[in-house]
């Protein structure tokens, strides 16, 4: 499995509407073929960044399968009007487990 991690800002004062976009898309996430977890982290240091962190079976689960599904055009409409900016996106895999 890898992690997508999409590192994003927005507006602080958008902050409460924005969440509940991510909520709402979960379902897209949830009905991904290939996807395994879904989590929206908040900065408690920089109001406004965020970051998401999607497991994936592959990263063609996402690049591939997902980006071109409906589910997709559905996430973007709904969160993609708060990015002050495109996401910064790489997908990662575990290299040391501590504990």
């Amino acid at each position: 499995m890898i992690q997508e991690i999409a590192r994003f800002s927005i507006d602080p004062a958008d902050a409460a509407a924005f969440e509940a976009a991510v909520a709402q898309a979960v379902p897209h996430f949830h009905s991904a073929p290939g996807c395994r977890s879904f989590a929206l982290e908040r900065s408690v240091d920089r109001r406004g960044h965020y970051m998401l962190v999607v497991g994936w079976d592959s990263v063609d689960a996402h690049m591939v399968d997902f980006r071109g599904s409906d589910g997709f055009q559905a996430w973007r409409a709904l969160v993609g009007p708060f990015f002050k900016s495109a996401p910064d996106v790489d997908h990662v895999e575990p290299a040391v487990q501590g504990f």
